[in-house]
């Protein structure tokens, strides 16, 4: 997370681990921390009333376009995780921080980022600055 200041637009999920999420080692498999992420980032999206049909609504998709993820420890099957994603750049770009947690003892297991840039689906070009849209969604007052 952004240890400068937190962020005015977070959101935090709670998932169980499935045994479908597991690897040959019995933990979850690498790759399903980036599905955790997204199901963090739609709770934050719907919180700020910007949804992934309300972006198609408003002329703009947000592909993400680079993904870090470091991993501490690793999650078992039936653990409680909470999953938190905040935004932290969205002038330019928007860039999420996510952190997943032990949901009892608070234990980092996962953090990690995302970056996504705005497209304006008319034309299929990348913007380079956010859109209006978002910027209201967010509650920025723009002159």
């Amino acid at each position: 997370m952004n240890k400068k200041s937190p962020s005015r637009w977070s959101a935090q999920v709670e998932l169980q681990v499935q045994f479908y999420d597991l690897d040959p080692m019995e933990i979850v498999w690498h790759g399903n921390y980036v599905k955790y992420l997204e199901v963090a980032r739609c709770a934050l999206f719907d919180s700020i009333d910007y949804n992934y049909e309300e972006m198609q609504a408003s002329g703009y998709a947000w592909p993400v376009i680079d993904l870090h993820l470091r991993y501490a420890h690793p999650a078992k099957f039936g653990q409680r995780i909470t999953v938190s994603a905040s935004i932290v750049e969205w002038e330019n770009r928007l860039k999420i921080d996510y952190l997943v947690v032990d949901s009892a003892s608070g234990q980092r297991l996962t953090r990690g980022s995302t970056t996504q840039v705005a497209v304006h689906m008319a034309t299929r070009e990348m913007c380079f600055a956010s859109p209006p849209v978002l910027f209201q969604k967010l509650g920025i007052a723009t002159e």
